[in-house]
Order: C-alpha cells, then structure tokens, then sequence
C-alpha cells in the first residue's frame, strides 16, 4: 500500500454552508461540486479536502451519525508569518469559523492559534516567525 494521502473527507451539517466556508471564507479551490459532495484541491502535493453530508458520510461508513465532541483530529496550516496567521483566523471568523485558541506566542519560539470550522472540526494556525 502507497502511504501518500490522496483526500481528507469531513462530514458537515449544511453541505452549502461549508462550501461557502471553504471556498469564500478560506479561498480554497473547488475541484467537483455535486449533488451531496464538494471537493477542494489544496495545492501541489496535498491530498483533496472532501466534504460530505453528515449522514451520508456516517451511512457510507457504517457507523452511527451522533459523534460529538473532540474528534481526535485537528488540521494544520502554516502560513509563514504572525501577520498570516492572525489573517487566516480573521478570515475564517469572518466566513462563519470560531476562535477556539488566540493565535499568541509559544514556548517553543513560534506563534499559533485555534479556530474551527462551523462544523466544529478544529484547525491550528502556526508558524516558527518569532517577530
């Protein structure tokens, strides 16, 4: 088995709101839009960010759609300075996002910050500029 990653799939509530999320909020590039599913390519070597309906994700899965809470995920972007990431987060605010975690210095020499999409899937925003 090939270990490179082709997509990542998320299950959102209200398919049209995420698709607005993601492509007006964040400008992510819509690759397919069709009925119960939208695509988004990520750039040159990322795998496709994927969303489906929640239900349908669960019933394709086999699995019961009343998961909650923390996922045991998070996604990562690093936009390259402080200015871009505190950018991103107000973009993704202003798209219908949360903060979940300002964006403030770290321990380790890098600055970062938390927000979730409207679906609550979490997303952190960092980067090793210290200035």
């Amino acid at each position: 088995m090939s270990p490179q990653m082709s997509a990542i799939m998320l299950g959102v509530k209200d398919l049209a709101r995420a698709r607005k999320f993601y492509a007006e909020g964040l400008g992510f590039t819509l690759d397919k839009d069709t009925r119960g599913f939208v695509s988004f390519s990520l750039g040159e070597g990322s795998p496709q960010l994927a969303l489906y309906e929640w239900e349908a994700a669960a019933r394709d899965a086999g699995v019961a759609a009343d998961g909650s809470g923390f996922r045991g995920a998070s996604f990562h972007v690093n936009p390259g300075s402080r200015e871009l990431v505190d950018e991103t987060i107000g973009n993704a605010v202003a798209a219908g996002g949360s903060v979940v975690r300002e964006a403030a210095a770290a321990r380790w020499g890098g600055y970062y910050g938390y927000f979730s999409d409207p679906d609550g899937y979490l997303w952190k925003v960092t980067t090793t500029d210290a200035s």
